[in-house]
């Protein structure tokens, strides 16, 4: 049986693969459904507490992080405003997701059901990581979008590893404190709140990382016509 951490290697090389593989079949909209889907499960999965590497940290940070190349996948191919919308996409999935999640709550089993419960414990705590997602999702989101582009002009569109890397970097600097802040804080012990949170910035960051040679992969994946259908959407210029 593998590890935590073989699993979370391999979970996090098949997310950018399949971020990738999704991008070659179906362009812009690839990365949009990837964002929607992501955001989705990341906050179904941050409620689990694992051990990696000898650390307490949640599961969701791979999923998370790779909407953050998909934005900047997004902003570098075809522009920020297109990036911006993928931002909106996942925001208003999250917010679907709550809303609906909660509603069904409501509903009284019948004598014969069995995942009531098992929903009421995912769910329930649901209110709380969700404000804490919409706080840091959207603070965090648009500063990277911002920050990526900021980077790209000053280097004249040159080295995309680096605007890649930091805007992303303090983005999720930004998004970890203030999730962790809003999602965490007073449920836990504060070491644990303060091994989570570092723990949660640090995954995220290999993350980012790791992403590098993905976005030049995509990059060139974007000189192609996506498999199913095309982008209507004028492209950057390189």
């Amino acid at each position: 049986m593998l590890s935590n951490e073989w699993l979370w290697v391999l979970f996090m090389l098949l997310d950018l693969s399949m971020a990738l593989l999704v991008f070659r079949l179906f362009g812009k909209s690839g990365l949009y459904t990837l964002i929607v889907a992501n955001i989705i499960l990341c906050n179904i999965q941050v409620i689990k507490i694992v051990e990696l590497f000898g650390f307490t940290a949640t599961l969701g940070n791979i999923l998370y992080g790779s909407i953050f190349f998909a934005t900047d996948l997004l902003g570098e191919v075809y522009g920020k405003k297109e990036a911006q919308k993928g931002v909106w996409l996942g925001f208003f999935a999250l917010l679907m997701m709550t809303l609906f999640m909660q509603l069904s709550l409501r509903f009284s089993a019948a004598p014969g059901d069995f995942a009531s419960g098992a929903l009421q414990t995912i769910f329930g705590f649901m209110p709380r990581v969700a404000l804490g997602s919409f706080l840091a999702y959207l603070v965090s989101q648009f500063h990277d979008v911002w920050a990526y582009h900021f980077w790209r002009n000053k280097t004249g569109g040159k080295h995309l590893w680096l605007r890649n890397n930091f805007s992303t970097l303090v983005s999720q600097a930004i998004d970890s404190l203030v999730f962790c802040s809003v999602a965490f804080l007073g449920m836990f012990a504060a070491g644990t709140w303060v091994q989570i949170l570092l723990t949660t910035y640090v995954f995220k960051l290999i993350v980012a990382l790791v992403d590098t040679p993905f976005i030049y992969w995509g990059k060139h994946i974007s000189s192609k016509k996506p498999v199913f259908g095309s982008d209507e959407v004028e492209r950057q210029p390189s």
